[in-house]
């Protein structure tokens, strides 16, 4: 591996390592949640494998018009920059939602942002609208 740091690659599900036991410093769900069956369901078992004292970061897309129209008409439709049908509306996340999501798994905000982009300079950078992409940074309490 470049940078002498080991990785391991596991094909399986949150579900499957939070009933295995598995526990880590932080959590990155960077635009998975948009993808899942059962967000609650699937935020608890991340929730489950946060250690105490530990973080889960979390991007996704707001479930708004202003989403619909750039991350998926946009993104997927005009610009092609995702296969068509990768996002669902429907399954879209709002703030609240995630953030209700994440206490119930035992976690609690610390942060969140949006995220824009900027197609002049071709650069993402964070922002106070949460309209489209946003993140949340929750931690779990030490014991």
């Amino acid at each position: 591996a470049e940078g002498n740091v080991s990785i391991d690659y596991r094909a399986t599900t949150a579900e499957d390592l939070a009933d295995a036991g598995e526990k880590f410093d932080v959590i990155l769900n960077m635009e998975v949640v948009e993808h899942v069956a059962d967000i609650d369901l699937f935020v608890a078992k991340c929730g489950e494998m946060v250690r105490p004292g530990g973080v889960m970061f979390v991007a996704t897309i707001n479930r708004t018009l202003k989403a619909l129209g750039l991350a998926i008409i946009g993104a997927e439709y005009v610009l092609r920059w995702l296969p068509r049908g990768t996002h669902q509306f429907g399954k879209l996340v709002r703030p609240e939602e995630l953030e209700k999501a994440l206490g119930g798994a035992g976690l609690t905000i610390i942060d969140r942002t949006g995220v824009t982009y900027n197609p002049l300079a071709d650069r993402w950078a964070r922002s106070k609208d949460m309209d489209v992409n946003y993140m949340v940074l929750a931690e779990k309490g030490s014991v």
